[in-house]
């Protein structure tokens, strides 16, 4: 084993989530890049002696080249469509061209990509399949040796394909489709991927070279959803083709009854009306390993799912970075207006009972008080082509940095002290809602719930002023319920309260 480290970009995307333990548990040193350094401090493998942590961006070549010195391999598993939905071809493109100078000036032995499967010569191949393309191109026209791995379908409990399969089929018992769900599809499990990508470490045979990799079974989408249904132990689902269904149509679809948004399903939606399997399978004979069927993978799917063990899903990829405002509350500072609604109250209790309402709210726990509201304003959302509820949150009890919950993004997590949740609804603005306990007598503690607003234009003033009605009654009772989670004495409150400006962000005094 080298003693130089491996780098492994997306270190908080689904699949470099899951790679970085595997490489770890090898024996391999790693370092893993991230846009936020907090996020990828609370992931359970942060603290293992052979991980260094970097923060930087692929798109910000002076994060990546400090990141990639020192280095002898780097794994390049960064994809746009999430950060940039409505340019993410220009992003992946300025992020393999930055790669290539980052390695070339490193002096790396090797890249590794996972990109996607397709035949480019098909004049309908879908806009995100050629992206993917160009970015391999890029990343093989540079002096380092790039090993491209082209895989269909990934399936895995968490994975965007698999969530799309599991919402449609779990709620859908007759399936209205277009005729795509008739194309062979050769799905790969998340376990082999990651074993296909370490061992592309392992053997140099790989260097420089393009394999498709893919599972034993190849089927089509239509057998898969039956497949699911068996497995999740549903009753058969009628799948009906419809002609008249275009992509564009079937992503506003899956918009509607899975958690995954438009922007996301419209281009894995074009991706789907292409035949994607394996044209060869060299790399079958370099990296030997078993290939777990499709029933094989949706069944220990499920049972992850079921048991609360999904180590990673498609929502961490989501930005974990607060915006500048949000610690500096003067106009001058911020750039506009800052909105408030806060209330307190204060409990005999400690802080560790009073955290544990909080931490676990959203998802299946609802949110203690007017949950209707909550979920009319997901639905509400979601025909808006926003995010709605996107299916809840990764663990009933658990929050990390860059956690998706419901549509909240957490962006700071002290236990016992903080918690910071970034709002990815549609709005005329920002808004940021913050719950800070502090400690104010014997088992005593006083918790504060903050709502902050950044409206854009006058829209957004129209829209704080037109729900603040509604804010002041959802949030006043929302932690007068919270603390009642607790079965404690209320000592005070809930009141209102107005919060002090933070030292920071105060304007300097005038001397006489």
């Amino acid at each position: 084993m080298l003693s130089e480290p491996v780098l492994v970009t997306g270190a908080t995307g689904y699949v470099g989530g899951r790679l970085i333990p595997q490489l770890l548990q090898a024996g391999y040193r790693v370092r893993a890049l991230g846009r936020s350094l907090g996020k990828m401090q609370c992931r359970p493998w942060a603290s293992h002696p052979n991980l260094e942590l970097a923060q930087g961006d692929v798109l910000d070549l002076s994060s990546l080249q400090p990141a990639a010195r020192g280095c002898w391999a780097a794994f390049y598993l960064v994809h746009s469509m999430i950060a940039a939905p409505d340019k993410y071809s220009e992003a992946d493109r300025q992020g393999a061209q930055n790669m290539v100078q980052a390695a070339a000036e490193a002096g790396l032995n090797r890249i590794i990509y996972l990109g996607g499967l397709g035949q480019l010569e098909d004049p309908n191949l879908s806009a995100h399949l050629r992206s993917r393309y160009e970015v391999a191109r890029i990343l093989q026209s540079g002096p380092t040796p790039t090993t491209f791995l082209r895989a269909a379908m990934i399936l895995g409990s968490g994975s965007a394909s698999f969530e799309i399969l599991r919402y449609l089929v779990d709620r859908l018992p007759v399936m209205t489709t277009p005729t795509w769900v008739r194309n062979p599809v050769q799905p790969i499990a998340i376990s082999n991927v990651l074993n296909y990508l370490q061992g592309c470490l392992e053997h140099d045979e790989v260097l420089g070279q393009t394999f498709d990799i893919g599972g034993p079974d190849i089927l089509s989408y239509q057998e898969l959803f039956r497949i699911y249904a068996a497995e999740a132990g549903l009753r058969q689902r009628w799948i009906i083709p419809v002609p008249v269904l275009t992509p564009a149509l079937s992503s506003l679809w899956i918009h509607l009854v899975t958690p995954v948004p438009s922007a996301i399903a419209r281009p894995l939606a074009e991706g789907l009306r292409n035949p994607v399997i394996c044209q060869e399978n060299r790399i079958r004979e370099i990296i030997p390993q078993k290939l777990l069927t499709c029933r094989e993978t949706i069944r220990l799917a499920l049972e992850k799912i079921s048991m609360q063990q999904v180590d990673t899903c498609w929502t961490d990829a989501g930005a974990a970075i607060p915006p500048e405002w949000v610690y500096c509350g003067d106009v001058t500072y911020a750039g506009g207006t800052i909105l408030e609604c806060g209330y307190q109250l204060t409990i005999q209790a400690t802080p560790a009972a009073a955290w544990q309402p909080i931490v676990r709210m959203g998802g299946k726990n609802g949110y203690y008080f007017a949950d209707a509201l909550w979920k009319l304003r997901g639905a509400l959302d979601r025909l808006l082509g926003g995010i709605g509820f996107r299916g809840g949150r990764r663990h009933p009890t658990e929050l990390y940095v860059g956690d998706a919950l419901d549509f909240w993004r957490v962006l700071e997590v002290e236990p016992e002290r903080r918690l910071m949740l970034l709002a990815e609804m549609k709005l005329p603005g920002e808004a940021i809602l913050e719950f800070t306990l502090t400690p104010s007598g014997p088992d005593r503690v006083e918790i504060k719930e903050l709502s902050r607003f950044l409206p854009r234009g006058l829209g957004g003033l129209i829209y704080w002023y037109a729900v603040y009605p509604l804010h002041q009654y959802v949030f006043k009772g929302m932690l007068k319920a919270s603390a009642e989670k607790i079965g404690r004495p209320i000592v005070s409150g809930p009141q209102r309260f107005t919060p002090k400006l933070p030292q920071a962000c105060r304007l300097p005094e005038k001397k006489l």
